[in-house]
């Protein structure tokens, strides 16, 4: 199964580093926060990317075109036509298609464009800036398990802010640090679709999570995959300390890849 990452937008909202590079190659523990994504799904076994490019997609195809050879022990021989050798890699096992999709093409546009590389077959969907440590082989058996057309990984994310319980005389009766926010659950990415949702898509300016997530709702083909677990955007500067702060110190809840067991494709 195909993993479809929107990495395309222009990230304004984090654009004290977004205008030098695409936001999914912002940095993370020193690996863009796209790479941290394709780990995962990698460690569940699914190694076959299609990314979307836009706002200065040629930053990461320059990453992937010269990734393996920065992920391997070389030596250059110029005394025999600068021959390259390569000794050994650490390199993953991932193919990776890179498709242009427009500089101001819409997330469903993206995903439409993209439609001759993802052929007829059921595929995965996210965003190229947030990371989670939901199991992605429960997602993909939940999905088959309904038999509907989308699957949208839905969170309830912390509050920003710390809530107190006070009291009609001002005493505060209780406290909870950053509670859940008002109940509702969110779109976090981590979509499972059948082919059969382009057929929602219009053009370049449909917005996938308007028109194409809203008829799939009322056409009763759109299910929630719950997770309780971590999931974090990084829309803001703010949001990217918080990520490498946790990887920094080892506390990184996305960090799947290294754990000694693993269901693969459910099995």
């Amino acid at each position: 199964m195909k993993v479809v990452i929107l990495a395309g937008g222009y990230g304004t909202r984090i654009s004290e580093e977004s205008h030098l590079k695409p936001k999914p190659m912002i940095e993370i523990g020193g690996r863009p926060i796209l790479w941290h994504i394709m780990k995962h799904y990698s460690y569940y076994g699914f190694n076959d990317f299609v990314i979307c490019l836009g706002y200065k997609g040629f930053y990461i195809k320059e990453y992937f075109a010269h990734y393996f050879l920065h992920e391997s022990d070389v030596t250059f021989d110029f005394q025999n036509d600068n021959q390259l050798i390569t000794h050994n890699h650490t390199a993953e096992p991932w193919k990776v298609t890179l498709v242009n999709t427009g500089l101001d093409t819409m997330t469903g546009g993206r995903v439409k464009r993209v439609q001759k590389y993802i052929g007829d077959e059921p595929f995965m969907l996210t965003y190229g800036d947030g990371v989670s440590d939901v199991n992605i082989s429960e997602l993909v058996e939940n999905h088959k398990l309904y038999g509907r057309l989308a699957t949208v990984t839905t969170v309830q994310p912390s509050g920003r802010f710390g809530a107190l319980t006070i009291s009609a005389s001002n005493e505060v009766k209780g406290f909870q640090e950053k509670p859940r926010g008002d109940g509702a659950w969110i779109n976090a990415g981590f979509f499972v679709l059948q082919p059969e949702i382009l057929n929602y898509i219009s053009d370049d300016t449909t917005v996938f999570e308007k028109e194409p997530l809203e008829r799939l709702a009322k056409d009763g083909e759109l299910m929630s995959y719950k997770h309780e677990g971590f999931w974090q955007p990084m829309d803001t500067m703010r949001d990217k300390n918080l990520l490498e702060e946790l990887w920094k110190n080892g506390k990184a809840p996305w960090k799947t890849w290294g754990l000694d067991k693993v269901t693969i494709n459910g099995e």
